[in-house]
């Protein structure tokens, strides 16, 4: 057995059914990827436009592509066609022009808003009290849609940390879901902290070493 299909198994195994595993398979090659999808891996996430558009040109249709990189408005208009969700949309410019792809394509497209929980520069995202003021902004337009929160937790071997940070994520979800039926999806979870991602209530995890192993090909 492949490495890879040990790794997607035993995570399966592990892993609630209630829960979604995207596989972050950027800078993975197709091979792998086509390994993973024989052992019934439909979700797929990458962080650049230009990659995931040539893999889902040539990967099997029924393949579901997360974009799950930050995401410059003049690039949406490339995955539009396809794209299945937009793990990390922090602005209403950004979101305005999803739906304006959206409209051209004859699809809804649905996203994720992108909380900052972390206590790291490099991570970005709507302070949590910025959410529910864009939430209602995202209501005017029909061809773009939230259907959940996404957010990454401190890198750091503190798991206590990291719980507190997923936390607050979560009880912010549960508040916004109480008076929006669309918010489904709490995307908060990788391969180093995802056991206590699902134990704070996510609903979907971005796992790529885990899978894919260390090594960019």
């Amino acid at each position: 057995m492949h490495y890879i299909e040990k790794n997607i198994y035993e995570l399966l195994d592990e892993i609630p059914s209630s829960v979604d595993l995207v596989a972050v398979s950027k800078t993975k090659p197709i091979e792998a990827l086509e390994i993973a999808y024989r052992c019934g891996q439909r979700i797929f996430g990458e962080n650049k436009v230009q990659e995931m558009t040539r893999k889902w040109e040539v990967l099997p249709k029924d393949i579901q592509w997360h974009m799950i990189g930050h995401v410059q408005t003049n690039k949406v208009k490339y995955m539009a066609p396809y794209v299945h969700l937009i793990h990390g949309v922090d602005s209403l410019k950004l979101f305005r022009e999803i739906h304006k792809q959206g409209v051209k394509n004859k699809r809804v497209i649905d996203c994720l808003l992108q909380v900052y929980i972390a206590s790291e520069s490099t991570k970005f995202g709507l302070l949590p009290e910025e959410v529910d003021s864009l939430l209602n902004e995202t209501f005017a337009f029909d061809h773009a849609r939230v259907v959940g929160l996404m957010g990454m937790a401190s890198f750091t071997q503190d798991l206590e940390k990291v719980r507190k940070e997923f936390t607050v994520l979560n009880n912010l979800f549960k508040k916004l879901k109480i008076k929006n039926k669309n918010l489904k999806v709490l995307s908060m979870g990788m391969s180093g902290d995802y056991p206590v991602a699902i134990e704070m209530g996510s609903t979907m995890i971005r796992v790529g070493s885990s899978i894919f192993g260390e090594r960019n090909y």
